[in-house]
């Protein structure tokens, strides 16, 4: 969709005059519902000294304004660097065959002198509903609000006396009591890809709002790459995995890497074959029937390589970690165990969801809606998925729910009827069993998992029975990971239009995963031209865990 188009639906006759309402006689504090844990820090919406909401993307000195006017530039060297070091490695005996390209120009130095805690999670599961749903008709309804904005669903009760959620969420409803939610969600973009890289960065797109129509380079690195790249002296085989695909727009969207901390922090990806209904990794197999004779002399040509007055200390020293990763991965027989999806028992995998597959559509100019989107069959197995990588020791998952733009959440058009016949069935049952089934095994205490999309949906409805684009207030879920079970966090104002107390951001929940990883938010990390940056622009979010 057009910038242009896009303003438009924003601004329509439909919406204006309940928005204008809302934004001039937003309460300063709902009425509280009983039983429900309404915690927070007390900030009303309209805090900032202007009247709006505070600013929230504070950076270290005055001169990292600079810095993110130039970052799309510094960015576009980055992928020259990327493609041509990756080259050399092709010539120097194939090691890019593995797709592990880019250990030779990292020039990552992760400071560890924020680090103030012991950790508090072991891992950290982030499901990405992608397109945005509609935080209206999921986790914060307005059953009190003009027909306009209350739409068609109806409210049911949960675990949690006081709270209520859509009445197409029947199994979430039952796990509430391990859940928390963040209300007064916002940020500033209102297109997909500026709004995804918020979500997966906890930073503004260095080149602000706006759709990308050609491929451009990442800039900031994602949650699970700065955490791979902090965790480095772990030796963790595999620190970030990412499944079951790479989410695309008109491109795919540069938020899914490691951004200027270099491409050996990218992620493990795995990717699903709807048609035979399992996940592969590249990774995980030698590619051209390679032998361990093969791979064994190819560490023999290795160590003759360093040894050579033509080659760097530098260099040697990326082929040497780029191969010693190779081999890692190539002997990690518990993480290529962990894609078996048949090693589980026929009734754990029907509770996350088995469905019949349809048309797979995989494209962005092919009309189609979500249920039949590129593997959407496969959205329930994508979270066991997910549990069992974390089984295998992998901390950090990201767990992308669709893979094409227009084939996913959002509802522009038929937002009830996709709602409650493709949208919302699969992610309740597969949501509800991935949390219940980490507690169940001992692990949701360890376990943080952290559901969203890159922004809500329109109070008002639009001509078309649907709702369009909402950055200004939205919903995200918590659950596990220490989390205080029934926890509400902040609230929206009547309509659901804008915070009406507690707003957060995307980079107050960066700031939360790495504290409760045990890194705090001024935690250094340094880009490939040895500027600091801290991991995180936010505030943890504590008030919502028990410790």
């Amino acid at each position: 969709m057009s910038h242009n188009s896009q303003r438009r639906e924003l601004y329509s006759p439909h919406s204006t005059g309940l928005l204008r309402q809302a934004r001039q006689s937003a309460p300063s504090r709902p009425v509280g519902q009983p039983g429900l844990q309404e915690i927070g820090r007390g900030r009303p919406e309209g805090s900032g000294t202007d009247g709006r909401l505070p600013r929230v993307h504070h950076h270290l000195d005055a001169g990292t304004h600079r810095r993110k006017a130039s970052a799309a530039a510094i960015g576009t060297a980055y992928a020259s660097e990327d493609i041509s070091s990756r080259r050399r490695f092709l010539r120097l005996g194939g090691a890019g065959a593995l797709s592990l390209g880019g250990l030779l120009q990292a020039r990552l130095h992760a400071d560890a002198a924020g680090v103030a805690a012991a950790a508090k999670i072991k891992a950290c599961i982030f499901v990405f509903y992608y397109g945005g749903p509609s935080h209206l008709d999921t986790y914060d309804l307005k059953p009190d609000a003009p027909s306009a904005v209350r739409g068609e669903f109806q409210p049911i009760a949960t675990t949690i006396p006081g709270l209520q959620i859509c009445e197409h969420l029947p199994h979430m409803s039952k796990v509430m009591h391990h859940c928390a939610l963040l209300r007064g969600m916002h940020h500033r973009n209102r297109l997909h890809d500026s709004a995804s890289i918020e979500t997966h960065t906890g930073r503004q797109a260095a080149q602000g709002d706006r759709e990308e129509f050609a491929p451009i380079a990442q800039f900031f690195p994602c949650h699970g790459a700065t955490l791979s790249a902090l965790w480095r002296d772990r030796g963790l085989v595999v620190p970030h995995a990412a499944l079951p695909f790479v989410f695309h727009n008109v491109v795919d969207v540069p938020c899914q890497g490691g951004g200027f901390l270099g491409s050996s922090v990218d992620p493990f990806r795995i990717a699903v074959d709807p048609e035979k209904r399992s996940y592969v990794a590249a990774e995980l197999s030698p590619r051209d029937n390679l032998t361990s004779e093969r791979m064994q002399s190819r560490l023999e040509l290795l160590s003759g390589l360093q040894r050579s007055s033509k080659m760097t200390p530098g260099m040697a020293a990326g082929l040497e970690a780029f191969y010693g990763k190779a081999f890692q991965l190539l002997s990690a027989s518990s993480v290529r165990e962990a894609l078996d999806l048949e090693q589980e028992p026929l009734k754990v995998r029907e509770r996350y969801g088995i469905y019949t597959a349809g048309r797979q559509v995989d494209d962005h100019t092919t009309v189609a809606g979500p249920g039949e989107g590129y593997g959407s069959h496969m959205r329930g197995q994508n979270l066991l998925l997910a549990r069992r990588l974390v089984e295998a020791g992998i901390p950090f998952v990201n767990v992308y729910d669709y893979k094409q733009q227009g084939k996913n959440w959002d509802s522009h058009g038929q937002n009830f009827e996709l709602h409650k016949r493709d949208l919302l069935p699969p992610a309740d049952k597969a949501l509800s069993a991935l949390i219940t089934d980490l507690s169940e095994r001992g692990l949701l205490d360890s376990t943080l998992i952290v559901a969203t999309g890159e922004f809500g949906r329109t109070p008002t409805i639009n001509a078309n029975a649907g709702r369009d684009h909402w950055p200004d207030c939205y919903t995200v879920l918590l659950a596990g990971g220490g989390v205080q079970g029934g926890a509400i966090h902040g609230a929206s104002d009547k309509i659901g239009a804008y915070p009406a107390r507690d707003p957060v951001t995307p980079a107050d929940l960066a700031a939360t995963i790495y504290w409760r990883f045990g890194f705090e938010p001024a935690t250094h990390i340094h880009d490939r031209t040895s500027r600091p940056w801290h991991v995180a622009d936010g505030k943890p979010i504590r008030e919502i865990f028990a410790t």
